[in-house]
């Protein structure tokens, strides 16, 4: 038995006469990577944000874990992590600071030691967040949200800009969060990403969602329509022999 932890029905996001979300309508499963796709402009954020708590909706209804956004927005609120971005940190506080500062504001007791290890970071826990390589900075912000021990988090593409090493790791990350029992929603501009973590995709564009299935079925799916590739897939890509090279060990700075 599926059960839905998400439930988004007709969402609409209205600025003037521009329609950013147009009725909307998708369900998350609970312990599932689920993926929101589309090109810049899509309304993919705004739908996010909306969910978060953090934007107004023109219409709709959207439940998060059984509380409705309308009347339980405080209660969602406490069951969801957001992975902040580097305007997030305070400059002057190291990362053991950080979490407890974070750990006061959510009023929820934190081992910092245990969390930095969840993320292989327990060497920088004297570091500065401006100290830390892109792959560091981007595994401490998803400990961040974390911190309130939350059912669902979401990572607002994660891995941009890491190099091929950092990218599979934090993949690895992710993927253990997930074994742990949270459900994940996460948005990338990278479709091997989305194929490689995502259980579903839903790929919005110009407001609306065109599709939504697993990463196998979209890909069967298109395959069935005679769709080839104009080049030979190989067993193997440029980034496969970059890590197989190189190694696929987390390289600090």
């Amino acid at each position: 038995m599926v059960n839905i932890i998400i439930s988004v029905k007709e969402l609409k996001k209205t600025y003037g006469t521009f329609e950013a979300v147009k009725g909307i309508s998708f369900d998350v499963y609970e312990g599932e990577i689920f993926g929101l796709l589309g090109p810049n402009g899509a309304g993919k954020s705004t739908t996010l944000e909306i969910i978060e708590t953090l934007r107004s909706k023109t219409g709709g209804t959207v439940l998060v874990d059984g509380f409705n956004l309308d009347t339980a927005p405080n209660s969602i609120k406490k069951i969801i992590g957001v992975q902040l971005q580097t305007s997030g940190y305070y400059p002057g506080l190291n990362l053991t600071e950080l979490i407890q500062l974070f750990s006061g504001l959510y009023n929820q007791p934190v081992n910092a030691k245990e969390l930095l290890q969840l993320v292989n970071l327990e060497d920088k826990a004297k570091s500065k967040f401006k100290e830390l390589s892109g792959g560091q900075k981007q595994r401490f912000s998803i400990a961040t949200t974390l911190i309130n021990q939350p059912r669902i988090i979401f990572l607002d593409e994660p891995t941009t800009g890491l190099d091929p090493q950092a990218r599979r790791n934090l993949w690895d990350l992710v993927r253990d969060i997930r074994a742990k029992g949270t459900t994940v929603i996460i948005t990338t501009h990278y479709m091997d990403e989305a194929e490689q973590l995502c259980d579903r995709i839903a790929i919005m564009d110009e407001g609306k969602i065109i599709a939504l299935a697993s990463p196998d079925k979209m890909i069967d799916d298109l395959v069935a329509t005679g769709f080839e590739r104009p080049k030979q897939v190989k067993a193997a890509n440029l980034e496969d022999v970059f890590i197989h090279l190189t190694g696929k060990d987390i390289r600090e700075a």
